[in-house]
């Protein structure tokens, strides 16, 4: 049981194979536990094609939806807690993705989920060895959690 709270919101409809709320609060929790972090807050919001890309022009100033986007606070709470901020995961684009790389729904969901947790720890993949550490510590967390190395896939298109 983990000391993290971690709310998931749905504006996107599901579909069969979507993951659970628990599943995506799990792999969260697996992320930051993982990392060591302290007992922390976040939120993850799964968003339609169009909240995707109007988030991204907003902050990002690109003009298309994304898989996930990290909006990371540095605000302590005064409990101790961390309020460590926001993902913005797009189904679809994580669907048709998951489609293309030939992987499950679920696995690439588990994936953006690590992915965007570790942008909210301030990881980063603008540099090379940026990129390979953040990698390979998003491999080892999804390893604990059963899922596949999510850099090897098949081109399913």
């Amino acid at each position: 049981m983990s000391d993290h709270e971690v709310a998931v919101i749905w504006s996107a409809p599901t579909v069969e194979g979507d993951p659970s709320d628990q599943d995506l609060m799990n792999w969260a929790e697996q992320a930051l536990d993982h990392q060591g972090v302290a007992p922390c807050e976040m939120a993850i919001k799964i968003v339609e094609p169009e909240e995707s890309r109007a988030l991204n022009l907003q902050f990002r100033g690109k003009d298309s939806p994304t898989n996930v986007l990290s909006f990371p606070l540095d605000g302590g709470m005064p409990d101790q807690s961390l309020l460590l901020g926001d993902l913005a995961v797009c189904a679809d684009i994580v669907r048709a993705e998951a489609a293309q790389q030939g992987k499950t729904v679920a696995a690439h969901f588990a994936h953006m989920t690590v992915h965007g947790v570790m942008h909210l720890m301030g990881f980063d993949h603008a540099e090379e060895a940026e990129a390979e550490e953040m990698e390979q510590i998003e491999i080892k967390i999804l390893h604990t959690i059963g899922f596949p190395d999510p850099y090897e896939f098949s081109d399913a298109g």
